[in-house]
């Protein structure tokens, strides 16, 4: 668990000012959870939306906030559900949220001279996999959570015991590997890698 970062926010929201353990979770988490929904929905104007409902589920559910988990791997969590509704609804019936306005989220790109044809292919590979596969992607090899908290960003709505978290992350791990091995073909048959890649 994330326990140094994410002292503040524990101890906002043991002494009840859940409003301070909302900013202080969200200056440390929201720039890289907004990331994860853009690699998900793959527009900054969807992820957008999707992060206002998450901030709103977050709102809803602060005071409930058990710390089964690190504060990160629950705002994945909800990030993660937040997306699967937003997938599910059709785009015409979003409503506007009516939450208070999002502080400004610092993003950084990448300039275009730094950008390479190789990286641009890969990425289009990578966008090639389906949301929870990009989402396991990001959640393991660029955010580096241990596999029971994958598990539970990735488990369906509604709580799951310790023993079921376990045998997610089993699974998880299969089909991480499963996952590298097709990229790994993929990219070797775009000639992204020679045959020792």
């Amino acid at each position: 668990m994330d326990d140094a970062r994410e002292t503040a926010v524990r101890e906002a929201h043991g002494r009840g000012d859940m409003a301070a353990a909302v900013r202080a979770g969200l200056s440390l988490y929201q720039a890289e959870v907004y990331s994860f929904l853009c690699a998900r929905l793959g527009a900054e104007s969807d992820a957008h939306e999707v992060f206002s409902q998450m901030s709103e589920d977050l709102w809803r559910g602060i005071a409930a906030f058990e710390w089964r988990s690190s504060f990160r791997t629950w705002l994945y969590t909800l990030a993660r559900h937040a997306a699967v509704r937003y997938e599910r609804t059709p785009r015409r019936l979003h409503p506007l949220s009516e939450a208070p306005e999002q502080p400004a989220l610092s993003r950084s790109r990448t300039r275009p001279y730094l950008r390479t044809d190789v990286k641009d292919r890969f990425a289009a590979l990578r966008a090639t996999l389906t949301p929870d596969e990009q989402s396991l992607l990001v959640l393991r090899v660029d955010r580096g959570l241990p596999w029971e908290d994958v598990a539970r960003v990735l488990a369906d709505e509604g709580a799951a015991d310790e023993a079921e978290i376990a045998r997610q992350a089993t699974n998880l791990r299969q089909r991480f590997r499963q996952l590298k091995e097709r990229l790994r073909e993929k990219a070797r048959a775009a000639g992204l890698l020679d045959e020792d890649g």
